[in-house]
């Protein structure tokens, strides 16, 4: 994983999740304006998705820490010098991903729902 794409993965991010947000508020203000029962659908989904995301997130962090170790163990074994910084981008993209995943699949769908 490149610098460039965490940045770009990361920027997407940003904007993408307060998109999300205010649909998901105006979804929620349009019931409570029409008077009609609130959707429990939409709001156990963000919780659930959002414990989900953590715990992918931190799977993933603890794997792209463990490969990060591994590779300076065998560096340091085959007489090499351990990286410090190598695994930095990695760490952060895959602690990025889920959130990213999750997000992207709500804008597409709350956009296509509020058409």
């Amino acid at each position: 994983m490149t610098t460039r794409r965490l940045h770009l993965d990361a920027f997407t991010l940003w904007f993408e999740a307060p998109f999300v947000i205010a649909l998901r508020l105006h979804e929620m203000q349009m019931a409570a304006l029409t008077g009609k029962s609130q959707d429990s659908t939409e709001i156990n989904r963000m919780v659930s998705e959002k414990i989900a995301a953590t715990a992918e997130s931190a799977i993933a962090v603890n794997m792209a820490l463990w490969r990060a170790a591994f590779d300076n163990t065998v560096r340091l074994m085959t007489g090499g010098n351990a990286s410090f910084g190598l695994g930095g981008t990695a760490i952060a993209s895959a602690a990025l991903k889920p959130y990213g995943t999750r997000v992207r699949g709500n804008a597409r769908r709350l956009s296509r729902k509020s058409s």
